[in-house]
């Protein structure tokens, strides 16, 4: 065997030629490597080995001895201080850092930084970014902070004429000048005082002391800090960095961790946990650093109120709500990310049992809050499904469901909670455990809903329609390209057996029953559309909306692909310009919009053809056949239009308070004679036709003539 070694290949090729090749040997071959955690000696071209040179050792007493240790400087080495931001920082949460202008040559640059604190804006320069932060942090410190009593750090909120030459900025006694301090020398006179204070609060036990009051003013300063980012003209913004890297600047104790990872191989779902201060917080995410992310952004929004919902993005269509002038549109990240957790561990309690139907494309819930407290926050409704039922399956006698899509499931299981709470009123004893009291304001809704009693609607994705007919990573600030696109905005239908949605055509927007029969698809308005209905007519239903007042949605948050200008144009945006004439207490409603922090993946997967649905006070669910509009044991649901008249007809027998006690006409008919709520569903429809966004598509009048069973 030839030894292991390097040989140059023009060794051999002088060799081959006859030329001489003695000048390769005194060149190093080989030196030696690890191979098998074993080191193999080198060899030389002779295939011998040779022996690494030792280090010349030094003789002479001279070098003899230990080489001595230079002694050491009577100066002890001084800790390196912090610089103004983090100092800052400290005394004050989630304040943001914003470039204000850049000049001077390209050479040379003069950048200028602002901060606000407390509602006041103060400016930094320097020749880098970073100088100009830390002399804004500075400034701030400077104006902020007052010393009394020899030892006292109190900050204070600096009013808009502060006088920064005036004697109180003095220190008292000692002669010293903070408005004329270096920031090296300012630092080390803060920090100094905030040390010997936490020092001598611990040796001191009087609750007089200027310590326990230095200690106090700190607490305070950190309980009352600025922890929203800053607001232009009212409304929040987004933080320009990254929520791992702002978690890691506004804590110090920050810990994540990978704890599951769920799903195949092709789609992995990874989940991140970050422990704050104490506090864990859950992110997912079909890679670990997007799981980082959500999990940040939710520390972020629960900590310190920093949103990076799509809805803080600038949108150019996107007014204030009616009722409230002084808020935007976004429900708060937390209460949105309860709302979707709360709807999600519903839906995997209720499943237990019928795994085997767990398989879904669209999830969809409704959470009742009462005084937005989310902490109390009950979970009425819990549905899957994509699909419509086919022409062939229609009723004529409304025992089958015609929709199974899951947020409309999910509005239908509503009504079915409406109905069991007025049911509560027929027994003076359980009266006040219902969510109506008696209306003594309006004769005509003899019900109303009891005050601060608001609903949330959940999806996990986009509804189909016009908030969905988007790309995804299309250029907000030209949505509209070409002038006359008229795609934005038209109402869109359901297709029969399948998914998606297309405009309606242009026609009177009548299906006829025997032109389904014959074979033409039978179409059903887009979620988008019904979402938009309810709210102008209400969630209640054309039923219940003759007892009670209409009842509004008051936030819609999305798992994925929320649009903020789209999903508005969609729920309320298109029509609120045309709307007009409608009956009080009706009126355009304009709900609330959030994400979740940790964005569901997009399903590949085909849309199995069921659904389930569940409803507060049920044992089980109950798994629908899309395609057939009944039970998987061909019975019919509970949440059928034959099922809501039968309720109705009981409430009109024994619910007190009712002006008229007599039902005998159909189904079609009772719907009718609500005029209130008929004359603001014509008005909605005229609305979308003023706007050329096309007519409603009604179904076949024949599924609305049965009548109560005798």
């Amino acid at each position: 065997m030839f030894p292991d070694f390097y040989v140059h290949k023009e060794f051999f090729i002088d060799q081959w030629l006859g030329r001489p090749n003695k000048y390769y040997f005194h060149r190093p071959m080989f030196t030696g490597r690890y191979r098998n955690n074993v080191l193999t000696p080198s060899y030389d071209m002779n295939g011998y080995s040779r022996k690494s040179p030792s280090k010349r050792r030094y003789e002479g007493s001279k070098y003899s001895g230990t080489p001595k240790k230079k002694p050491r400087t009577s100066k002890e080495r001084v800790p390196q201080p912090k610089n103004t931001v983090a100092m800052l920082n400290e005394l004050r949460h989630g304040l943001v850092y914003k470039l204000e202008s850049q000049t001077g040559p390209v050479h040379a640059p003069l950048f200028t930084i602002s901060v606000e604190v407390d509602g006041q804006k103060y400016l930094g320069q320097g020749r880098s970014k970073k100088i100009a932060r830390i002399e804004a942090a500075a400034t701030a410190l400077r104006s902020f902070i007052q010393f009394k009593d020899g030892a006292v750090l109190t900050p204070l909120k600096p009013a808009c004429n502060l006088d920064f030459t005036s004697d109180e900025h003095l220190d008292n006694g000692t002669g010293i000048d903070i408005d004329k301090m270096s920031q090296t020398e300012l630092i080390l006179y803060v920090g100094s005082i905030v040390k010997k204070a936490k020092l001598k609060a611990k040796l001191c036990s009087s609750k007089n002391s200027s310590t326990d009051l230095l200690l106090e003013n700190i607490k305070l300063s950190m309980q009352n800090s600025n922890k929203s980012p800053l607001s232009v003209d009212g409304q929040k913004k987004v933080p320009d960095k990254g929520p791992v890297m702002l978690l890691y600047e506004l804590f110090t104790d920050v810990h994540f961790d990978c704890s599951t990872v769920d799903g195949a191989q092709n789609n992995c779902r990874f989940k991140m946990t970050v422990t704050v201060n104490n506090s864990k917080f859950d992110g997912t995410g079909p890679s670990k650093k997007l799981a980082k992310n959500a999990a940040a952004k939710a520390a972020l929004a629960s900590l310190c109120n920093i949103s990076y919902s799509p809805m803080m993005h600038p949108q150019k269509n996107l007014p204030l709500p009616l009722d409230d002038k002084s808020s935007s549109m976004e429900l708060p990240q937390i209460h949105a990310d309860t709302i979707g957790r709360l709807v999600l561990e519903k839906f995997m309690e209720v499943i237990k049992g019928q795994e085997s139907y767990s398989r879904r494309k669209v999830l969809a819930g409704i959470v009742m809050t009462e005084n937005m407290n989310f902490n109390e926050a009950q979970v009425i409704s819990v549905s899957t499904g994509t699909k419509c039922v086919s022409g062939e399956h229609m009723s004529i006698n409304g025992s089958v469901l015609n929709d199974s899509h899951a947020e409309i499931v999910s509005r239908r299981c509503f009504m079915k909670y409406l109905y069991a709470q007025l049911e509560l009123h027929f027994n003076p004893a359980t009266a006040n455990q219902s969510i109506f009291v008696r209306n003594q304001e309006n004769a005509q809704y003899p019900y109303k809903l009891k005050t601060g009693v608001h609903f949330h609607l959940y999806i996990n994705t986009a509804p189909c329609g016009d908030a969905r007919i988007f790309s995804p990573h299309e250029n907000d600030s030209s949505v509209d390209k070409h002038p006359n696109r008229k795609a934005r905005g038209q109402l869109r239908t359901k297709i029969e057996s399948g998914e998606g949605t297309i405009p309606v055509k242009s026609s009177d927007g009548i299906q006829t029953w025997d032109g389904v029969l014959e074979g033409h698809r039978l179409l059903t308005m887009s979620c988008s559309d019904k979402i938009a209905r309810w709210n102008i007519v209400g969630i209640q239903g054309s039923l219940l909306s003759s007892i009670i007042e209409p009842i509004y949605l008051h936030s819609i948050v999305l798992g994925s692909l929320l649009h903020p200008e789209h999903m508005y144009r969609a729920v309320c945006g298109r029509i609120e310009k045309s709307i007009q004439g409608l009956p009080p207490p009706y009126h355009l409603n304009k709900p609330r919009l959030a994400q979740l922090t940790s964005s569901e993946p997009r399903n590949q997967a085909k849309a199995p053809n069921f659904g389930i649905n569940w409803t507060i006070g049920d044992t089980e669910v109950e798994v629908v056949n899309s395609l057939t509009g009944k039970t998987v044991n061909n019975q019919i649901s509970r949440i059928t239009k034959q099922m809501f008249f039968n309720k109705y007809g009981s409430l009109v027998k024994n619910l007190p308070g009712l002006p008229e006690r007599k039902l005998t006409t159909d189904y079609g008919q009772t719907k009718a004679k609500v005029k209130d709520y008929q004359i603001a569903k014509r008005e909605l429809f005229a609305a979308f036709r003023r706007e050329d966004l096309g007519n409603w598509l009604k179904k076949p009048q024949e599924q609305d003539e049965f009548a109560l069973p005798e």
